[in-house]
């Protein structure tokens, strides 16, 4: 039908194409660059300058946050603190002697499983520079001499093994015959499961040592950080005259699901925090970090009277 009709007489001819042929459509596509290939302008950040907090999600610069003993300027979260950084904004400068700090732990039931024990303990030992999850030894704080231990929780997750129980043993023995007050510092995730039951014993030791040291009308201080669970919770973390804790600090004995499976029922939000336990009586107090040393010296100031210096009582 397209055929029959006639161009009208006067009219102009039809323009050529717009669109170029495909050989030439294809050669100037090719002349523009791709948008992968271009450059993003987006700097990345350095690794080792920067965190990100995990609770107001702020960019913290790291000499700040260090100088802050770990804790965000914005929100006041507490990061993880090392064991030796924690006792040097505790103890008096240079006042911190160590004991029993080549005591280390073997593998006494040849633990396997993905990895064996004594791998995972040469791991943590070269990761951490320490021998084991805990530091112990004896330290001034203010005008009081103080037994004083302190949990990493860096070193397989803070556990307490035979070596941890040991080390906080022969620390509250050692301040009882010196009649020295005992502060021990925790975060751990409980017994350590590569020692079975050895880890175990250790609850009733340490838990009897502390008794021993109460007997003599002394003074032990409990200090809960994040997290402070299990075994360590469920003895000697939970046994002290005062028991304080950090803000927002996980404490408790099993997990969530465990407990919910357990019960059959609903558990409380935020069941397992410091503030839920401060309000139900299980803490006495909560302490910022940068704050703890000198509540620390209050309360011994307090609970301490005429304390013998350690060179004193020997």
């Amino acid at each position: 039908m397209t055929d029959n009709l006639k161009q009208p007489a006067g009219s102009k001819p039809p323009e050529p194409a717009v669109t170029p042929p495909p050989a030439q459509l294809e050669t100037s596509f090719a002349k523009k660059p791709r948008l992968a290939a271009t450059k993003s302008r987006r700097r990345d950040i350095p690794k080792g300058l920067w965190t990100k907090c995990p609770e107001c999600a702020e960019m913290i610069f790291d000499k700040e946050l260090e100088d802050n003993l770990k804790v965000c300027p914005h929100c006041q979260f507490h990061f993880p603190l090392c064991a030796k950084k924690r006792i040097q904004s505790l103890a008096n400068a240079g006042t911190f002697e160590e004991i029993d700090a080549d005591m280390t732990s073997v593998d006494t039931l040849e633990f396997t499983g993905t990895d064996s024990y004594a791998a995972k303990l040469e791991k943590h030992k070269s990761r951490t520079g320490l021998k084991d999850a805990v530091i112990t030894g004896f330290c001034q704080m203010g005008s009081h001499q103080v037994a004083l231990a302190v949990m990493d929780f860096e070193f397989l997750g803070g556990s307490m093994g035979s070596v941890v129980g040991e080390k906080i043993t022969r620390l509250i023995e050692a301040a009882t015959e010196q009649r020295l007050p005992v502060i021990i510092i925790s975060s751990s995730g409980g017994a350590r499961m590569y020692e079975g039951m050895f880890s175990l014993m250790q609850m009733a030791k340490t838990s009897a040592a502390i008794a021993y040291h109460g007997r003599g009308k002394l003074a032990y201080i409990s200090v809960l950080t994040h997290p402070t669970t299990a075994g360590v919770m469920a003895s000697y973390a939970s046994l002290g005259d005062l028991i304080i804790s950090e803000p927002k600090a996980m404490i408790g004995f099993a997990g969530p699901r465990v407990i919910k499976d357990t019960t059959q029922s609903e558990l409380p939000k935020g069941f397992q925090t410091a503030e839920f336990l401060l309000e139900r009586g299980l803490l006495d107090a909560i302490t910022p970090r940068r704050q703890m040393r000198e509540r620390l010296t209050e309360y011994l100031d307090y609970l301490c009277v005429a304390a013998p210096s350690r060179t004193a009582s020997k």
